[in-house]
């Protein structure tokens, strides 16, 4: 998919030919990451910066979390890119964790970081965010950028909306995100939000709090191990670990 071809389906109505084309190159996306991941298990997602070298305490802070959510049984799931996505795959792998990424194509290619055990190419974001949320039990959101934020907030609004199950959704780095926390504030004190909705979310900074949350919010209410889906012969799978 060109970025021209994806410019003009926004542009408004095309016609039925080109919308229904577009259709069906978006459904062949879904198609295969369904394929990719199927199999992956029970996931915590991670979402951060691309822009973060190994050198970057926040770099370093997404490699330890990836490591500890790994230690508890989840695979650890990402954008399979560098950065923060990097630092997370990298520290599931150095535990003997699972790691995998749904890697988007862009115009200046992002390629999928060495740390994967699989990873699914996708052309549209709006797959990528489907399928990051699809298999996790858990968010992790570190420290980034448009993308990063993008991400966080449809996770939150899934769960306020009850679209997905109340999973945890654990924000670090106070420091980074205090006036995104303060922003947040704003909008309950104009009723924008309920003062409930505070609680769909965790901003910390401490490994063992965080830890803590997801035992008992993800595996306490959900579980770790739910009955496994069997591959198919007939459509060629098989189980990724």
């Amino acid at each position: 998919m060109t970025p021209r071809s994806e410019i003009k389906f926004l542009e408004g109505p095309q016609s039925r030919w080109q919308d229904f084309r577009y259709l069906i190159k978006v459904t062949m996306d879904f198609i295969r990451g369904f394929r990719a991941l199927h199999f992956v298990g029970p996931c915590i997602t991670i979402f951060g910066s691309a822009r973060f070298n190994e050198d970057h305490e926040y770099y370093q802070l997404a490699r330890k979390v990836a490591s500890e959510v790994a230690l508890l049984g989840f695979t650890v799931m990402t954008g399979g890119g560098p950065g923060i996505m990097e630092a997370a795959n990298r520290g599931a792998k150095e535990v003997g964790g699972r790691s995998v990424g749904c890697n988007i194509v862009l115009p200046v290619e992002q390629k999928p970081n060495p740390y994967l055990d699989k990873w699914v190419n996708l052309n549209y974001f709006m797959v990528r965010k489907t399928l990051l949320l699809k298999y996790s039990y858990g968010f992790i959101v570190m420290p980034g950028g448009f993308g990063t934020l993008d991400e966080f907030f449809e996770a939150l609004t899934l769960v306020q909306t009850r679209k997905i199950s109340d999973f945890p959704i654990i924000i670090f780095s106070k420091e980074f995100h205090k006036d995104l926390i303060r922003h947040i504030e704003f909008m309950k004190s104009r009723a924008t939000i309920s003062p409930e909705d505070m609680q769909q979310f965790l901003f910390t900074d401490s490994m063992d709090e965080a830890i803590q949350l997801i035992k008992e919010e993800s595996i306490g209410r959900y579980g770790l191990k739910p009955k496994p889906p069997k591959p198919s012969f007939w459509l060629l799978e098989k189980k990724i670990f």
